[in-house]
């Protein structure tokens, strides 16, 4: 598959445990691929495994390094959404100049046209902490789309979010994907949204993966 992630034969141990073991999927680009899984199945630990954020046996390709939306969004609170949202550009115009904010005329462009395609563009300048919830995952997409990497992850994106916001939220990362061609793998604890708002489901259980 060109493009897209790709995992083959993934395994990941922590502290002497086996965490995940023998996990093998692909994601197309323009595609959402949901992982359900009780808490504890491992969901968490394989998003962070293809965000290259632990290590892991197995093969994880993709063209770039993945963007990831993390389950609290992870914002800096006194910080604006534009702020915020700049923080994905941090590879490429260093630590220093974004300490001091000096942030390159065209990277600020792109982080306000990253909020208006998660529809936040009237909010750059308001803090993070002024926020709803469901405007502050939001954000959070944002950041990973300034990150311009070509697959996303999203480690349980709605589930401090109440139903409407969190349709919301689904439906934005489809549309992302669609319009976009990002590859999309989200992780899910309900399994009526994955159905509702993915293309494929996968799920996992104690580490391994089982028929969805």
């Amino acid at each position: 598959m060109t493009g897209g992630l790709v995992v083959e034969g993934l395994g990941v141990a922590l502290a002497g445990r086996t965490v995940l073991s023998g996990i093998s999927f692909a994601v197309a680009p323009g595609e959402v691929l949901a992982v359900e899984g009780a808490s504890g199945a491992g969901k968490t630990t394989l998003l962070r495994a293809c965000a290259g954020l632990v290590p892991h046996a197995g093969l994880v390709r993709a063209a770039a390094r993945p963007a990831m939306v993390f389950q609290h969004h992870a914002l800096a609170r006194r910080l604006s959404a534009t702020d915020n949202v700049m923080v994905g550009a941090l590879a490429r115009i260093g630590f220093a100049r974004a300490v001091l904010r000096l942030w390159p005329a065209p990277e600020r462009a792109l982080a306000a046209g990253c909020l208006e395609r998660v529809g936040l563009g009237a909010v750059g300048r308001r803090r993070a902490d002024t926020l709803s919830g469901g405007q502050r995952q939001r954000v959070a997409i944002a950041r990973a789309l300034m990150q311009q990497a070509p697959v996303l992850l999203a480690d349980e994106p709605v589930a401090s979010l109440d139903p409407e916001n969190a349709e919301a939220v689904l439906l934005l990362l489809r549309d992302l994907a669609r319009r976009s061609g990002l590859a999309v793998l989200v992780s899910l604890h309900q399994p009526e949204l994955a159905r509702r708002h993915a293309d494929r489901r996968l799920r996992l259980d104690a580490g391994r993966m089982v028929p969805a």
